[in-house]
């Protein structure tokens, strides 16, 4: 008899409707903090506006008076505007993700949410039960700090349920409100960090079948001696993201070598990888990954289009890759490489195929 695997059934993403051209960002952040920055600060910030890995990206405010409100945003009023957006995202992805699978809200029976970009108690996934008029006795994880590769893990823990009651269906939601992690001085991280990163959230659907996007092998790798490179700190008391200048060679030194052995569980080599799904952590990121395993553009289109058009939104970037690759259509028995990586230094990965 063949045990049938867990698969993803389907994804559904979400955005916030207001939407800032990198152009438009460049000139709204040259007038507004033209005092508090170095000329070199502004100098590096219209660089990396400026450059063509992104486009545009959509954050969590109404209207334009709400983003300029963002600047001096009260910290009360910042934990407010996490919460009503994160909340209204993850209720529209998962019910995307639940009309092109074709079930009901009721279907479901253990939900998932990760986030890393505010902290609310008790967590999203109860208002969500709330929202969507959840079964209020069903198993709910809600996990944090995993930073831009905390989708996977969600999945990891899906399967794990999916494999023990081949009758489950569990909802993994991936939602991030950068925007209320934002903050300004001359770091260099933190100005990367205000030119990149956009809102978003996005839901998987996972279950038992034969038939589908199968998670064939997993694993996660931790180094914590590169835990400064990629991280949320606190400064007077509110979240700010600290990137190190070097992260794209931390990355080229990990990433390719845990992706090589991910594969090795299956004997495969990134050659035998007809698509992958790379988390798009930004242009240099995904070039020096692109160089250590000789990957080409095509392999990486849909990767560099979602940054292009989103920015990168941390963990549930990843999956707006995958759900950009599963609408175009996936070849029968291809194999797919999804690797998403963040702060820690940790990355996660599951190798999938197309049944």
């Amino acid at each position: 008899m063949t045990t049938q695997k867990s698969i993803i059934k389907a994804i559904g993403v979400s955005t916030p409707r207001f939407t800032l051209s990198q152009e438009e960002c460049d000139t709204l952040m040259a007038e507004y903090f033209k005092e508090e920055l170095s000329a070199r600060s502004r100098e590096v910030l219209h660089q990396v506006l400026q450059h063509k890995s992104v486009r545009s990206r959509h954050m969590a405010v109404s209207n334009f008076d709400e983003l300029l409100a963002v600047k001096n945003e009260d910290p009360d009023r910042r934990v407010a505007r996490f919460t009503e957006w994160a909340i209204r995202l993850s209720a529209e992805a998962l019910e995307r993700a639940l009309a092109k699978a074709g079930r009901k809200v009721d279907s479901v029976t253990a939900l998932i949410v990760n986030t890393c970009t505010g902290y609310i108690c008790p967590g999203i996934a109860t208002y969500l039960i709330e929202k969507m008029g959840m079964h209020r006795t069903i198993p709910v994880y809600d996990l944090v700090g995993s930073g831009c590769g905390g989708a996977i893990p969600n999945i990891q823990l899906a399967d794990r349920i999916v494999r023990s009651d081949p009758a489950a269906i569990v909802a993994c939601v991936s939602v991030e409100i950068s925007t209320a992690t934002f903050e300004m001085d001359n770091d260099i991280g933190l100005l990367v960090s205000n030119a990149i990163f956009g809102d978003g959230a996005a839901a998987a659907l996972i279950g038992s079948g034969e038939n589908g996007l199968s998670l064939e092998a997993t694993a996660s790798s931790f180094h914590p001696e590169s835990r400064e490179s990629v991280r949320f700190v606190h400064r007077r008391g509110r979240l700010c993201n600290q990137l190190d200048a070097q992260l794209p060679k931390v990355i080229r030194g990990t990433v390719p070598p845990f992706i090589r052995s991910l594969l090795s569980q299956k004997g495969l080599t990134p050659e035998q990888v007809r698509h992958w799904a790379l988390h798009p952590g930004g242009d240099r990121i995904i070039g020096a990954i692109q160089e250590e395993l000789h990957l080409t553009e095509e392999d990486l289109v849909h990767t560099r289009d979602i940054l292009a058009r989103y920015g990168n939104m941390s963990s549930p970037t990843v999956l707006f890759v995958l759900e950009s690759l599963m609408n175009r259509g996936l070849e029968k028995d291809a194999w797919c490489m999804m690797v998403a990586y963040g702060a820690g230094m940790s990355i996660h990965g599951y190798l999938l195929r197309n049944s």
